[in-house]
C-alpha cells in the first residue's frame, strides 16, 4: 500500500471527502489524541501554555490540548452484547455531583496529561482540513500555511511546538525547483525562531525508511536545535518515532539528554560543537576546501549550484 505522501501534495490528497473521512474516523480519532498525549509528557509543560500545532488538520490534536489538565466523568455501561464499555462524558467534572447515574453505571474520574488547558495555534496547509476545524469550531485560532516554506510568526513567539503525523511530508518535492532538503531546512530554522529560549518541540513522524529519519533529524540539529529521537513500540508495526527539540537552556529548562534521560531506545542526535573537531580559521578563504564547503551549505538550503569541475578553485589568469 502507497504512502500519502508519495502520491499526491498534502493540499491536493485531503480534499474535502478525505477531510471528513479522516476526521470521522474512530481509529485515527483514537491515535491522533494517544500521540498528542504522548507529545504532552515528552514536553513536559510546568503549566498552561503557548503552543504552535504544526500540520493541526481538522483539530483532532488541537481539542486534546485544549482539554489537556481538565478533570473529565468516564462512565461504564453495558452495551447490548452485555459487555462493560467506556463513555467520555467530555465534561469538566463537578465534584458537588453524584457519581455514577440511575441506571447501574459506575463511575471514575479521568485526568488529561498535560498540565493545561494550554492555549495554541494551528497551521496546515490543507483549505478542507481547516474548513472542517472551523465547522467543529475548535478553540484554536488556524493559518493556512505550508510549513515547507517556513513558520511565519515572530520570534520566541511560542512556549512549545507539537505537530503530529505531519512532518514526514517535507521529504516530498512537488516541484523542480524545491528540495526536500530545503523544505526541512525552512520549516526548522522557522520554528527554532518561533520558539522562545528554552522552549521545547515533539513532533510526531512516520519515516519512510532510516534515510529519511536521519535526513529531518539531522535538518532538525543544523538549524540549532538539541535532537533526540525516541521509538514506541519499536520493531512491530505500530512504531511511532518522537523527534524531541529543544533551544538553548533557559530557566528551568534541561538540554535534550535530560528530557528524554532513562527512556528505553532514545538515540541523541547533540549537534553542539565539539573540542576536537576543527576551528573555523583552518581553512582558507577563497580556497578549493573553502569553495566546496560552502557549495554544500547552498545545497543544504535547497538552493542550486554549479557542480565542482577540476577548474572549481583554480585563479584566472589576466585576459591580457
Amino acid at each position: 500500500m502507497s504512502r500519502p505522501e508519495d502520491t499526491l501534495a498534502a493540499d491536493i490528497h485531503y480534499n474535502d471527502t478525505e477531510a471528513r473521512k479522516y476526521t470521522t474516523s474512530s481509529r485515527i480519532q483514537n491515535v491522533q489524541a494517544s500521540m498528542t498525549r504522548r507529545a504532552l509528557e515528552l514536553l513536559d509543560l510546568e503549566g498552561p501554555s503557548f503552543i504552535l500545532d504544526i500540520g493541526c488538520g481538522s483539530g483532532l490534536s488541537g481539542e486534546i490540548l485544549t482539554r489537556s489538565g481538565t478533570t473529565t466523568k468516564r462512565t461504564r455501561k453495558r452495551n447490548e452484547l452485555g459487555e462493560i464499555v467506556d463513555e467520555d462524558d467530555d465534561e469538566e467534572y463537578d465534584d458537588d455531583e453524584p457519581f455514577g447515574s440511575d441506571n447501574g453505571s459506575e463511575g471514575s474520574i479521568n485526568e488529561e496529561v498535560g498540565n493545561g488547558p494550554h492555549v495554541w495555534v494551528g497551521m496546515d496547509v490543507s483549505p478542507s482540513m481547516l474548513d472542517v476545524a472551523l465547522q467543529r469550531d475548535v478553540e484554536g485560532d488556524l493559518l493556512l500555511a505550508d510549513m515547507g516554506q517556513g513558520v511565519p510568526f515572530r520570534a520566541g513567539s511560542f512556549d512549545a511546538a507539537i505537530s503530529i503525523s505531519a512532518i514526514q511530508w517535507l521529504c516530498n518535492a512537488e516541484s523542480s525547483d524545491t528540495s526536500p532538503e530545503g523544505r526541512l531546512s525552512r520549516f526548522f530554522n522557522g520554528l527554532y525562531a518561533s520558539l522562545r529560549r528554552g522552549g521545547r518541540a515533539v513532533c510526531q513522524f512516520y519515516p519512510k525508511n532510516d534515510t529519511q529519519r536521519n535526513m529531518i533529524a539531522q535538518a532538525a540539529v543544523r538549524a540549532g536545535f538539541g535532537a533526540g529521537l525516541l521509538e514506541d513500540d519499536p520493531g512491530t508495526k505500530n512504531v511511532k518515532v518522537y523527534l524531541v527539540l529543544t533551544v538553548g537552556s533557559g530557566q528551568g529548562s534541561q538540554d535534550i539528554t535530560g528530557v528524554v534521560k532513562g527512556m528505553d531506545g532514545v538515540d541523541i542526535m547533540d549537534g553542539r560543537p565539539s573540542a576536537n573537531r576543527k576551528a573555523k580559521g583552518d581553512i582558507k578563504k577563497g580556497s578549493k576546501a573553502w569553495i566546496a564547503k560552502k557549495k554544500e551549505q547552498m545545497e543544504r538550503k535547497g538552493k542550486i549550484v554549479k557542480a565542482n569541475s577540476k577548474y572549481t578553485g583554480r585563479k584566472r589568469h589576466i585576459a591580457f
